[in-house]
């Protein structure tokens, strides 16, 4: 098993480019079981959960290929030819659940095992059964899997979200695209990942209207078509290096990364005393000597301050000068990382929801170990600017929503490795 080994007190200094969202991509994948035609993502980011969603496509008879060293991929389903998504593949990633929408709008049938991923708390799928039973779908738990079918097909309806979950919007927003008649989703999501998935599936010749709005209206049509579609930039990567030289200091530009992506992290970031600048290529974050000062952080959906920055914003506070609180509105459990960070020298005090950040004047190396996705970056982050030696544990978290990261960041001067566990 892998660990990164970071040594910090490196400033940083150079350009990283953006790679395609994993979690856009993770939506555009399944949308290729809508049609027989070919569908192709380009600037797909090359990830551990993208091979998982591809092993999964590839049981239920897609056929996936992976062109111009992973930046593209082409997936095609002529053929649904088996309806089961296997327990074995969909334990590993929460997304697997997105191939129940498609299977069931295309061919009225599916059987889904109920889904794993990082251990961030209950994301219970009781929002996409509700939507797609509001669309006719016969549904019947049972032995761990989802059964389902629509021997009529599916059929336009209002759904009402009573919460906002993305997973569920892009699960229904797929499914109403075969639905006979108009479906209404209110409450939707309104992440730019399901704006990239609306734009897709109009490419593919679906009518939708209201993307990015908490209204998304979909007319059914009779077929969809193929298409060729550019994964949108990755805002939570992006954040995540907007973050790098923020802690580490220095300046560092991101090439592809737009600001809209991460606007209410942004503001946060900068009212920490971190400098943005809007470039040609992308955008800019510097950050001079002096400390980076205490700010308090709530997260939403979106455009609020993501719950996948929530990890890293951590990390950057434990360095502020003063008091910070992250209240934590999506997920519970989700501080899991904090004790980690305690171990480099951190004050930290988690009380269910919210966590209180006393900023510290420096870290010290220590051995850590990721206790999911977010975690593992954030401790990568506090490594970068922590006194000595940081190894991170159990980065094989690190590798599903994170292309290259001892790369990127050793291109602008970090010390950073990955090295296998015996040579720990």
């Amino acid at each position: 098993m892998d660990s990164i080994l970071v040594r910090g007190g490196r400033r940083l200094k150079g350009r990283i480019p953006i790679s395609g969202a994993k979690n856009a991509c993770l939506a555009l994948m399944p949308a290729a079981l809508l049609t027989d035609e070919p569908l192709t993502l380009t600037n797909a980011p090359r990830l551990s959960d993208i091979r998982t969603m591809s092993v999964l496509l590839e049981s239920l008879g897609c056929e996936v290929a992976s062109l111009q060293a992973g930046r593209v991929l082409v997936v095609g389903a002529q053929t649904i030819a088996s309806h089961v998504a296997d327990y074995d593949i969909v334990r590993k990633m929460r997304a697997s659940i997105l191939v129940l929408g498609p299977m069931l709008a295309r061919d009225g049938r599916a059987v889904v095992s109920l889904p794993g991923g990082c251990a961030i708390g209950a994301r219970p799928v009781d929002l996409h059964l509700m939507g797609l039973e509001r669309l006719g779908a016969e549904l019947e738990l049972r032995d761990g899997y989802v059964h389902a079918q629509a021997p009529g097909g599916l059929k336009g309806a209002v759904v009402e979200f009573p919460i906002v979950s993305v997973g569920a919007t892009e699960n229904l927003l797929m499914a109403a695209t075969l639905a006979r008649g108009t479906t209404v989703l209110v409450n939707a999501a309104r992440e730019p990942e399901i704006v990239d998935l609306a734009r897709c599936l109009r490419a593919m010749g679906a009518r939708i209207e209201g993307e990015g709005t908490g209204r998304i209206e979909i007319e059914g049509v009779a077929r969809l078509r193929g298409a060729t579609h550019p994964v949108v930039a990755d805002r939570i990567e992006l954040g995540t290096y907007m973050l790098a030289p923020a802690i580490a200091g220095g300046e560092v530009e991101l090439v592809g990364g737009r600001r809209e992506l991460v606007a209410a992290f942004a503001d946060k970031l900068e009212a920490a005393g971190a400098t943005l600048e809007d470039t040609e290529a992308g955008l800019k974050v510097s950050r001079g000597n002096g400390r980076i000062g205490a700010v308090d952080v709530e997260t939403a959906p979106f455009p609020g301050f993501p719950t996948d920055l929530q990890a890293q914003m951590m990390a950057l506070l434990t360095l502020a000068e003063g008091v910070s609180h992250l209240e934590e509105r999506i997920f519970e459990n989700r501080f899991m990382h904090a004790p980690e960070l305690t171990r480099m020298g951190a004050r930290i005090e988690v009380h269910g929801g919210a966590a209180t950040v006393t900023g510290v004047e420096r870290l010290r190396g220590a051995r850590v170990m990721a206790t999911d996705l977010r975690a593992s970056v954030s401790l990568i982050l506090a490594g970068l600017a922590a006194e000595g030696e940081t190894r991170v544990a159990r980065v094989y978290h690190l590798d599903r929503g994170y292309e290259r990261v001892e790369e990127k960041l050793s291109a602008c001067g970090a010390e950073i490795e990955r090295v296998s566990e015996r040579a720990a």
